[in-house]
């Protein structure tokens, strides 16, 4: 019986061992149990919607899923811009999200944790990815619903702790220009000077503002505001100068701005005024061009081709930036980067320019004016040259007078900005206009060059046989009394020999003939040899000219047309007004068999090294005159020079030329009662024709006089028979 009682007391106490301690005495994990609409797949559902409206930048809609401890952290308008000004830095063109998994976190089950991967395409630096990102969703009491408990880390993690998206570009040199055989024309070793300071570091604020506004050429209260701007810990640039400036103004600078310096390439342009107008110049960018060219990583200040040679293929020859987008924290150190791509360089152009015929032909042109200082030089304003391979339409050189330096339109001129302004505002108040390209831009009427039109018309028409004679006279009066250039009578002459003499009456009697067959015979074969329109050159700005008929007078000034009209025209006078490229393009068809060959003044682009792309392939549109028509306009030219009655035999007679063959028209075109304008155009050699030239000189006088002896001094040099 004792035993018994002995094991119930022992049964009672094991039984009181295992009765739990009061709840206030131990502390237990409580998981808590959320109801079921907060569920983990609603969650993800959350999380992917809001990774898709990035996708499709939708920011609104992005907006819409944050938190509103998230929304009323940032507005609408800075989430927004945020997200813009991303997507921009990047260049962003594509983004694709890839969900990886999702949990609950281990302390709250109110909040989830969704991984994913981002793969994003950008213009500038391709395509590049950031894996194993992680979006925070919480469940926002006042949405009754899971939202993304968003910050800045969500677009790139090193952003929640004040970092800046940035991208740091590397901006290839721009390429040289050569000339046909590897002359540097334009190259990128003139050098300038970028400034650089930290705002909060200017030991002499006022001073320094001052300073820097003298150095940059602008108003001081600006720079400081541009400064005050920016971050006050940040190394900033506040401006380029030029090499000269910096050395006379960078001790002022470093004393009263703490400032650095790094040195920076700029253009320049190696072969003188000959070659500025086809060269052009770089510049600025215009403000609506700011945009376009960020979205290309290029900076606002990034030089451009302005003009020239230098705007038609300016993307050519400043390549593709390259660089790197990092995050860069408050006081500029780079807290991560994130991609990088390497700058593709630009490419070099060559021209079909010989430099040292383009060179030579402008110095002919500048001798002719000094030589005629006392005569007609002082009535002319300018003249143009042109020399063209007739079978390719290549430009080998193109010269006008006045010309200017274009080393004073860029950006940094290596004379200084002082004297580049002056020069400029010397230039465009200068009445012989040395800013405008007459090659390519001058309109001028063409006198008796005309007459080669004239006689293609009358005779590929059928009007004219081509050995139709008529007797020269001195006067011609079927409207008016009308005047040949010379009292003395021709005689009696056919087609070529109406061009040897230019006698006037022969073709005022062609343009009388031609309008009573059909008015529009002659307007419509001047169009048709490339007169009236553009020539189609690719590289450069150009004047169509005017080739009238019944319906643009009619149009133009309410009158009717009348044969006096196509008489005027027929020897180049009335409402007529022509290129000198037009006229080269003409003599290079007469020269080669009767196709208009298109001109252009670039050959070749690539890398030094590399295989060279050719630019241009020649094009050739045959005018589709008869044989027998071009061989006796070019028998009418040939004798020009060599026969005892030619316009211009007594220029030649004595000229090496000789033994090549010159085949040429004089032109004197009537400007205005007092001056003409002098023409001169030609091709050679007579018997397997290379080159055409074209010689303007405006309100000089006669063609044979003075257009007539530049022509000849030019072709002496492209065939070598100068000293």
């Amino acid at each position: 019986m004792r035993g018994k009682k002995v094991l119930l007391i022992l049964l009672l106490m094991l039984t009181a061992s295992c009765v739990p301690a009061r709840q206030a005495d131990i502390v237990v994990p409580t998981i808590m149990r959320l109801p079921s609409a907060y569920r983990l797949e609603d969650a993800e559902r959350a999380a992917r919607d809001f990774l898709g409206r990035w996708q499709s930048a939708d920011f609104d809609g992005m907006y819409a899923l944050i938190s509103f401890t998230a929304q009323e952290a940032t507005p609408r308008e800075e989430f927004t811009a945020l997200y813009e000004n991303a997507h921009r830095i990047m260049s962003l063109n594509h983004l694709e999200t890839t969900p990886l998994t999702i949990e609950r976190d281990a302390q709250q089950d109110s909040i989830a944790l969704f991984t994913y991967d981002a793969a994003f395409e950008s213009r500038l630096l391709g395509e590049f990815s950031d894996p194993g990102r992680t979006l925070r969703l919480v469940v926002d009491q006042q949405a009754g619903a899971w939202r993304v408990a968003w910050s800045p880390g969500d677009i790139f993690a090193a952003m929640d702790d004040g970092g800046q998206l940035r991208f740091d570009p590397v901006i290839p040199n721009r390429a040289n220009i050569y000339d046909r055989n590897g002359e540097i024309l334009a190259d990128q070793n003139g050098r300038v000077v970028t400034v650089r300071l930290v705002p909060q570091d200017i030991p002499q604020v006022q001073a320094c503002y001052i300073a820097l506004g003298d150095a940059l050429g602008r108003d001081s209260q600006e720079v400081a505001a541009d400064i005050e701007s920016e971050p006050a810990d940040w190394l900033i640039d506040v401006g380029v100068i030029e090499a000269q400036t910096y050395l006379d103004q960078s001790a002022a600078l470093i004393s009263a701005c703490d400032a650095s310096f790094s040195d920076r390439p700029a253009r320049r342009y190696l072969r003188g005024e000959a070659f500025s107008h086809m060269l052009g110049y770089v510049g600025y960018p215009d403000p609506s061009q700011v945009d376009d060219l960020a979205a290309q990583g290029f900076a606002q200040d990034t030089i451009l081709g302005r003009a020239g040679v230098e705007f038609s293929w300016d993307s050519t020859l400043r390549g593709q930036p390259g660089g790197r987008l990092v995050i860069a924290g408050a006081n500029g150190s780079i807290v991560r980067e994130i991609a990088r791509a390497s700058a593709q360089p630009g490419q070099s152009v060559w021209l079909t320019i010989d430099a040292e015929l383009q060179e030579g032909v402008a110095q002919i042109l500048a001798d002719a004016f000094t030589a005629a200082k006392d005569s007609w030089a002082q009535t002319s304003a300018g003249a143009s040259a042109v020399v063209m391979d007739i079978d390719t339409g290549e430009i080998l050189a193109m010269v006008t007078y006045p010309s200017f330096d274009n080393n004073a339109y860029t950006v940094y001129p290596t004379m200084g900005r002082e004297a580049a302004n002056a020069l400029i505002e010397a230039y465009q108040a200068d009445s012989a206009r040395p800013e405008l390209y007459r090659p390519t831009q001058g309109v001028y009427t063409l006198g008796s060059v005309m007459k080669t039109v004239s006689a293609a018309a009358a005779a590929d028409s059928g009007v004219y046989a081509l050995d139709q004679r008529y007797t020269c006279n001195a006067v011609w009066n079927r409207d008016i009394t009308r005047y040949d250039w010379t009292s003395v009578p021709h005689g009696t002459v056919d087609l070529a020999g109406a061009l040897t003499q230019s006698c006037n009456p022969y073709f005022y009697e062609v343009g009388y003939q031609l309008s009573m067959v059909d008015p529009s015979i002659l307007p419509s074969y001047a169009r048709r040899l490339g007169f009236g329109d553009v020539t189609g050159l690719p590289d450069l700005p150009e004047s169509a000219g005017l080739i009238g008929d019944a319906d643009w007078l009619q149009t133009t000034y309410g009158l009717p047309w009348t044969y006096s009209e196509e008489v005027n025209m027929a020897i180049g006078q009335g409402y007529v007004q022509v290129t000198p490229l037009q006229v080269v393009r003409w003599f290079s068809a007469i020269a080669n068999g009767g196709s208009l060959p298109r001109p252009f003044l670039v050959s070749q682009i690539g890398l030094l090294g590399d295989p060279m792309r050719t630019a241009y392939e020649p094009i050739l549109t045959p005018t589709d005159l008869r044989p027998e028509v071009l061989a006796t306009i070019r028998e009418g030219l040939c004798a020009v020079t060599t026969a005892s009655y030619g316009t211009a035999t007594f220029v030649f007679e004595d000229s090496p030329l000789q033994s090549y063959g010159v085949c040429g028209k004089t032109g004197t075109a009537q400007d205005d009662p007092r001056t003409s304008h002098a023409w001169f155009a030609a091709y050679a050699p007579r018997s397997n024709p290379e080159v055409a030239v074209v010689a303007m000189v405006e309100n000089s006088g006669q063609g044979s006089e003075v257009a007539a002896p530049i022509a000849r001094d030019i072709l002496e040099l492209y065939f070598g028979m100068t000293p």
